[in-house]
């Protein structure tokens, strides 16, 4: 991977809190996680769900789709940071460094 690609590549986070009091809100939850999954995202930790993009353009488009999943009550915050920006978060299991999430792989065809 290039320098410029670590600027290039993103990564869309949906963090959320959404209500589980009632039967509706429960259905509605398990409804907005199932469709990130189906868009491609990952569990990172249990509100926090994440989609690498091979660009700006297709960080948008997964963008525009999170906002049409958006349940009616609850809070949703979503956000992109470069590879770049995601390379230097820290992860931490109790006290000891951990692992971050793989990676996809990336397909170049030229």
């Amino acid at each position: 991977m290039g320098r410029l690609d670590e600027y290039r590549i993103m990564w869309v986070f949906v963090f959320f809190d959404l209500p589980t009091e009632s039967r509706q809100n429960r259905r509605d939850h398990a409804r907005f996680r199932k469709n990130l999954k189906e868009d491609g995202f990952t569990m990172m930790q249990y509100s926090i769900y994440t989609r690498h993009c091979n660009s700006s353009e297709n960080a948008e488009v997964h963008m525009k789709r999170v906002k049409r999943l958006l349940p009616p009550e609850g809070e949703v915050i979503v956000f992109t940071l470069t590879d770049k920006q995601f390379g230097m978060m820290e992860f931490f299991r109790g006290q000891k460094p951990s692992e971050r999430p793989d990676t996809p792989q990336q397909l170049e065809l030229f």
